[in-house]
C-alpha cells in the first residue's frame, strides 16, 4: 500500500524558514517510485487547493507557481523515496494546510495530470 507521510511544518514569524518533508513508502518494481510526480499543494479555508510546486522523480524536473518562486525549493532524495519543500521568507499569507500528493509522471513537465496518493497535511502557520 502506497504511503505518504509528511513531516515538517509548524509556527513561525513571517521572514522565517520551514521545511517540509514527505516520506513515500509502498512502491515496488512493478509501480516504481521513478514513475511518480510529486507536487505539494496548500489550502485555507474557503479557498480553493492551491498546487505551488512539483517534481519529477526521475529527472528532477521543478515547477513553482508564482507565489513559491524565488521563495520556495523543491528537492527529492530518491534513495530515501523522499521529497522536501524548503520555504524560506514565508509571508502570512503563507498560512495553510500544506499537503503533498503523488502521480504517475507525464512527458509534458514536472507535474502529473492525475494525483493518487496524498499525505496527510501538515499545517503552516506565519505570524506577522
Amino acid at each position: 500500500e502506497v504511503q505518504l507521510v509528511q513531516s515538517g511544518g509548524g509556527l513561525v514569524q513571517a521572514g522565517g524558514s520551514l521545511r517540509l518533508s514527505c516520506a513515500a513508502s509502498g512502491f515496488n518494481s512493478d509501480d516504481p517510485f521513478d514513475d511518480y510526480a510529486i507536487e505539494w499543494f496548500r489550502q485555507t479555508p474557503g479557498k480553493e487547493r492551491e498546487g505551488i510546486s512539483c517534481i519529477s522523480i526521475a529527472e528532477g524536473l521543478t515547477y513553482y507557481k508564482n507565489s513559491a518562486k524565488g521563495r520556495f525549493t523543491i528537492s527529492r532524495d530518491n534513495a530515501k523515496n523522499a521529497v522536501y519543500l524548503q520555504m524560506n521568507s514565508l509571508k502570512p499569507e503563507d498560512t495553510a494546510v500544506y499537503y503533498c500528493a503523488a502521480g504517475i509522471a507525464t512527458l509534458a513537465g514536472p507535474c502529473s495530470g492525475k494525483y493518487d496518493y496524498w499525505g496527510q497535511g501538515t499545517q503552516v502557520t506565519v505570524s506577522s
